[in-house]
């Protein structure tokens, strides 16, 4: 045989390897997250244990939106998971995502649960509801407007007016009711407060049972994490002191939500495994662990909700696009600092 024919042969085997050696090669995902990661890590085993498929997560406290403009083209990042409707529209402002396509994910998840573009995709809700004593209110309050009426004087407690959490709500009335009537809402309810607005969501549960306050506004997930012990025994006694109202706007339409959610990064290396992860987070399953993870509400039709969650009755969200409310977040902020909300 001539050393010729031999490297032939030898070149041939060669080439015959390599597709099975690249089908050997383990797909992946890279994640950059603001979540915190005891709450997407359940579900990113779920995936890789169903599909093979490795899901590396860097959790980036702050910074994200910056570190990929740096990183550019060379970025690794696939996914970008962010909380807060604000913080998704940013991404999607600062050129750093691309739209999502996919048939799947325009069926199952609402449009106002959804980028107009598909840049971002919700993955859970939690809803800004209303907290009430369960000894002091026989009669809660059923709209955010109510809790601006003057028989609440006194009786109000919430976190600081430019929290993100509140500046959502704001924003979301804006856009519903224009800058004139959320000035007059906001002039109205802080003439309302029991103390002064600041603190977290839970101190408003605890103040509620200290009897500072009669009702507040908070976020409905905290309650989970309240009764269920996450946050030990006094915690339990604040969440058991309340009852919870799904408040909608004056109109009646909705409860005002906000998301977590994820976006397609624009130089996602591994685009089409991606986009396979974001279908898997909208399933029935995947859901319902988000939905055990943090209390928070799924974004799909007929989902499980976790028990705790369910008992405050069924969440009608208000049909208002949660990115005009994202626009209108700057608008939001500036009319709290001009009634001295805080103050």
């Amino acid at each position: 045989m001539t050393t010729t024919f031999k490297s032939a042969l030898f070149l041939s085997a060669f080439a015959s390897l390599i597709p099975a050696a690249a089908s050997a090669q383990t797909k992946e995902v890279n994640i950059y997250t603001t979540r915190e990661p005891g709450l997407i890590q359940p579900i990113l085993d779920a995936y890789s244990k169903e599909t093979g498929v490795k899901v590396n997560s860097i959790f980036i406290k702050e910074g994200l939106v910056e570190r990929v403009k740096t990183e550019g083209a060379n970025s690794p990042a696939d996914l970008l998971i962010m909380v807060d409707i604000g913080n998704l529209n940013d991404l999607v402002d600062a050129g750093v995502t691309q739209p999502v396509v996919s048939k799947k994910i325009d069926e199952t998840v609402p449009q106002n649960l959804r980028a107009k573009d598909d840049s971002w995709i919700a993955t859970t809700l939690r809803s800004r509801v209303i907290y009430s004593s369960k000894e002091r209110v026989k009669d809660a309050p059923k709209t955010y407007e109510d809790l601006a009426d003057a028989k609440y004087k006194g009786k109000v407690c919430i976190r600081a007016g430019n929290h993100p959490y509140n500046v959502g709500l704001i924003a979301h009335m804006i856009v519903k009711d224009g800058a004139e009537k959320t000035e007059k809402f906001l002039t109205d309810l802080k003439a309302n407060l029991a103390r002064k607005a600041g603190g977290g969501d839970r101190d408003v549960a605890r103040d509620i049972l200290a009897g500072i306050c009669d009702v507040g506004i908070a976020n409905s997930y905290y309650v989970g994490l309240m009764r269920s012990g996450k946050g030990g025994e006094d915690q339990v006694k604040w969440g058991e002191a309340i009852n919870v109202t799904l408040p909608t706007f004056a109109d009646g339409k909705g409860t005002h939500v906000n998301v977590s959610g994820v976006a397609l990064a624009k130089n996602a290396p591994n685009k089409d495994e991606a986009v396979k992860l974001i279908e898997f987070f909208v399933t029935p399953d995947a859901q319902k662990i988000f939905a055990e993870a943090n209390y928070e509400y799924p974004v799909i039709e007929g989902a499980e909700v976790n028990e705790i969650v369910k008992s405050f009755g069924a969440l009608k969200p208000d049909a208002v696009s949660l990115t005009d409310v994202a626009k209108a977040r700057k608008q939001a902020a500036e009319l709290v600092d001009k009634v001295g909300f805080n103050n």
